[in-house]
């Protein structure tokens, strides 16, 4: 069996578990797969959700599909604090190994038209990785409260009394704040009687 062959049998057994953890293979879920199985190759991590369980962390920067794959393919969640999810609404994710420090930023070259829904018939298996993804390598200063693990400190918000966690309190005004409260606008707004 050649190279090319094992590749292509690997992306249909990958494909076929991102596609049952999403629930359906949509372009998002071959475009996570073929994400995951170059940055991982790149990284030399062969077994994410075994051996190489501890090794790798995944900064993703969009809340759509491709995150899905990327989960179901790495082990990575948000609650284990190995999956960062910053939406920027871009189709790139940042994987990096722990253990030697080396991370790769992995991006999309498919080109949209401006407002197209997304909606694409391309099959992404069938084009090539040079074709498909665009790949750098980058650094990625961690602080150890960024690390998975406990939390390492929490405070408290002057103003909404809630905690914050693992660094991201902002000081304002001569107290301590969470995000929310130091930027004066939160996604929700309290439901009032009346």
């Amino acid at each position: 069996m050649t190279e090319e062959q094992q590749a292509r049998d690997q992306y249909a057994i990958l494909l076929e578990e991102a596609g049952r953890f999403h629930g359906d293979i949509c372009g998002g879920i071959q475009i996570g797969t073929r994400m995951t199985m170059c940055a991982l190759r790149k990284l030399g991590i062969a077994d994410p959700k075994g051996a190489d369980g501890k090794k790798l962390m995944v900064f993703v920067e969009i809340d759509r599909c491709a995150t899905d794959a990327i989960m179901a393919l790495t082990g990575c969640r948000p609650g284990k604090r190995t999956m960062k999810v910053l939406d920027y609404g871009k189709m790139a994710a940042t994987f990096v190994n722990l253990e030697t420090e080396k991370a790769v930023r992995v991006t999309v070259k498919h080109k949209r038209e401006d407002g197209e829904d997304g909606g694409s018939e391309t099959d992404f298996g069938s084009l090539s990785e040079e074709e498909l993804l665009s790949v750098t390598e980058v650094e990625v200063p961690l602080r150890p409260e960024d690390m998975p693990g406990k939390p390492v400190r929490y405070y408290r918000c002057a103003l909404c009394g809630e905690d914050v966690l693992d660094g991201r309190e902002m000081n304002g005004e001569g107290a301590t704040l969470c995000r929310p409260c130091f930027e004066k606008k939160k996604y929700y707004c309290v439901k009032t009687e009346g």
